[in-house]
């Protein structure tokens, strides 16, 4: 075969059973329906709010988040030093969202502009039926202002940056941007 006929590279050459199985797992998960539609992030979200609910019962919301940054802290460094290196604070946002597959594959829509990061918040659906069926008593409003937005401030802190967390818009959508 010629280069004029060849197929372009994809990338996953060598990781094809890789991709199958990512792809079967993804329709296995979108056609689970019962007792809701289930998203891309279900597990994601579950563990999130599992976690969340045992440190809210326990009193240690505050310590959990700040044991969250500070696990962080390694990877938030190194975006640090290169944000220092180069004076692009853009990097910030990159570091905390773009690179980091723990809020990509949160934030299923997430739109990036210079400056500015926005999503749907992504705890709404299983929040609804978790909390009709008794597993949390979390409520969004609650979940936004004493863990997403405080760690997102937390790493913003320890990347050298400021940002503003907008509340829960009328749309479900969070904005996050550079100061």
């Amino acid at each position: 075969m010629n280069d004029r006929t060849a197929a372009p590279a994809t990338g996953f050459e060598g990781r094809e059973d890789e991709l199958g199985k990512a792809v079967a797992l993804a329709i296995r998960t979108l056609k689970d329906g019962i007792p809701y539609q289930h998203e891309m992030n279900d597990a994601l979200v579950k563990m999130h709010l599992n976690s969340l609910q045992f440190a809210k019962n326990k009193g240690l919301t505050a310590q959990y988040v700040e044991h969250d940054i500070a696990s962080q802290r390694p990877a938030l460094q190194k975006v640090r030093a290169e944000i220092e290196r180069t004076g692009d604070r853009e990097l910030a946002l990159q570091g905390i969202f773009d690179r980091s597959s723990s809020l990509y594959q949160l934030c299923l829509d997430l739109q990036a502009e210079p400056g500015k990061r926005r999503f749907t918040f992504p705890f709404t659906t299983v929040l609804t039926i978790a909390r009709r069926i008794g597993q949390f008593d979390l409520t969004d409003e609650e979940v936004h202002e004493t863990w997403l937005k405080p760690r997102l401030l937390g790493y913003a802190r320890e990347l050298g940056v400021e940002l503003d967390v907008s509340p829960i818009g009328a749309d479900g959508k969070v904005v996050v941007a550079l100061r």
